[in-house]
């Protein structure tokens, strides 16, 4: 039986404490995922990150970490590279002591060079990330190239499946936003596109790509550049639509994990998982 997912993108809007009380509040609410965000940098403590795991397993949320912004894999400059796998192994750590099962990260930019050249030099430093993962013992960590939302941005949706076919343990995390924002609305529009993603990354990838796929979801603003802002779910003259997206995931039989990006994160969580458990039922809600 496939299983959903539902959570925020990092620290609920409605929750005032210490992190390490997230767990339980997301529990309360009925939401059972969290991804953990880093992405102004790694800060937390190991002692804080395992109490995060400890909280996390007793209430059943799966956990996921969300890599620093500041990671550009494709630069033609070594030490924007280096300082991007010191980055990612941060993440990877962190990950590993918290017990989240994937690191998401944004692989980097076309900036002063092609998308060709940009795309080895990721899959080249990315191969650094695997073996520092491999000597920590964290091979269950899962590295995750996000699909990004701006056209001077690696990682397409093609682009990300080809570094995952390079690198052990990884596999690509879907941006449903992103998609719609950088194809300027043309994409992600039928339930037929979300069903054309999940089975490329399924046939490129196998069915541990998509047992869970890791997904964001959100409205979005888009300009001729691709993304500009994220938005509710209810400013409805914003796409995608979930329920296109839900739909196509309940078509394809997968398990989900839907990370809500929703300027009001948990409470479009719930409003998320309100629409699939209407199309999927509640056999798909694993609480």
């Amino acid at each position: 039986m496939h299983k959903y997912y539902f959570g925020p993108a990092g620290k609920p809007i409605d929750y005032r404490g210490d992190m390490i009380g997230v767990p339980r509040f997301l529990h309360e609410m009925g939401l059972n995922a969290l991804e953990y965000q880093a992405v102004r940098g790694v800060k937390i403590s190991e002692d804080k990150a395992r109490k995060l795991g400890e909280e996390a397993s007793k209430y059943n949320i799966l956990l996921s970490l969300h890599a620093p912004y500041f990671i550009n894999l494709g630069s033609p400059k070594e030490t924007t590279i280096q300082a991007s796998v010191r980055r990612l192994i941060d993440s990877v750590r962190a990950a590993y002591w918290m017990n989240a099962y994937i690191v998401v990260f944004h692989p980097g930019y076309y900036k002063d060079t092609t998308p060709e050249e940009a795309l080895k030099r990721a899959i080249k430093a990315l191969r650094d990330v695997e073996e520092y993962r491999k000597s920590l013992g964290a091979e269950s960590v899962w590295l995750g190239p996000e699909t990004t939302g701006k056209t001077t941005q690696l990682g397409t949706l093609e682009e990300n499946i080809a570094i995952c076919r390079e690198i052990d343990k990884c596999k690509p995390v879907i941006d449903w936003a992103h998609l719609y924002a950088r194809s300027l609305g043309s994409y992600i529009v039928d339930t037929s596109h979300v069903i054309e993603v999940i089975e490329l990354v399924e046939k490129e990838l196998g069915t541990q790509a998509v047992k869970p796929l890791h997904m964001h979801f959100s409205r979005i603003e888009y300009g001729k550049g691709g993304e500009k802002e994220h938005h509710t779910l209810a400013e409805e003259e914003y796409g995608p639509e979930f329920e296109i997206v839900c739909k196509g995931v309940v078509e394809t039989g997968i398990d989900a994990v839907f990370i809500s990006e929703s300027p009001v994160l948990e409470k479009d969580a719930i409003v998320m998982k309100n629409i699939c458990t209407k199309l999927c039922g509640v056999k798909c809600i694993d609480n």
